[in-house]
């Protein structure tokens, strides 16, 4: 396990990576105390899906956060352009000290469902379907008049939503410096979210882990058998995963910040 965890990240470049982290519990001290492991993925240069790393820390702060992709780094990754994931404590701090040139994308499905705390019950739905229709559009031309326009619809009726929208857009434009067929990889942090539940899985038997290696050996298993199963699987990714310049229109306009 500790080959894997220390291995090369020699694949790269790894343009676009996702991040995550679970809550576990484990005795410490003579009590229970909750952890979390920081986990990374990404796509390699062959367009497979690879897992990075995994770490335990004992809060999901900015420290560990920078300590966990400072590893990586020294690991090798390299390339990184864009990073997904839910709005992580020191997430961003971390990927600018670490990765210069690296963007973060916000997952949009953890992003509405902040959202619609803002929002009355009643307004919900049309909130989530107004929101959506943001990145229906068929290209980065057509997404930032559309992120405008939602903002204005939800400025008239529910202007805190709408500043809250607003205060999000360069977090949830990202994507829009990539190809349009990519988007749909990229603008969630799903594909971590489907290997937290297979995780999830296995350490719930645990319940609470005796000690913190016990945790990265039982979690480190289940990804290096999943690193295994990419490896033989159908590329994830096609090779054009560049970036390119987002064609934004002339006629949209930066949301007022409140």
């Amino acid at each position: 396990m500790a080959a894997f965890r220390s291995r090369p990240l020699d694949s790269g470049p790894y343009t676009f990576c996702w991040a995550d982290a679970i809550a576990l519990k484990v005795r410490e001290g003579g009590r229970v105390v909750h952890v979390h492991g920081l986990l990374a993925t990404a796509v390699n240069a062959d367009g497979h899906r690879e897992i990075l790393g995994l770490d335990v820390t004992s809060a999901e702060d900015g420290a560990g956060r920078l300590a966990f992709w400072r590893g990586l780094t020294a690991r090798g990754l390299t390339g990184v352009q864009l990073i997904t994931s839910d709005a992580h404590a020191g997430l961003v701090d971390a990927i600018a000290a670490t990765l210069p040139g690296a963007s973060w994308q916000r997952c949009r499905t953890h992003y509405l469902r902040d959202l619609l705390t803002q929002v009355p019950k009643s307004s919900q739905r049309w909130v989530a379907t107004m929101v959506r229709t943001i990145f229906d559009q068929p290209d980065a031309v057509e997404v930032h008049p559309q992120f405008d326009r939602v903002v204005a619809a939800l400025e008239a009726k529910l202007p805190t939503a709408a500043g809250h929208l607003a205060e999000a857009r360069e977090q949830l434009l990202a994507l829009t410096a990539f190809p349009h067929e990519l988007w749909r990889q990229i603008w969630s942090n799903n594909p971590q979210e489907r290997l937290n539940r297979e995780i999830r899985r296995r350490t719930d038997v645990v319940g609470i882990f005796p000690d913190r290696p016990a945790i990265v050996r039982l979690v480190g298993a289940v990804l290096a058998e999943q690193n295994d199963e990419w490896i033989e699987a159908r590329r994830y990714m096609g090779q054009r995963s560049s970036p390119r310049p987002a064609c934004i229109s002339s006629t949209a306009s930066t949301p007022t910040r409140r």
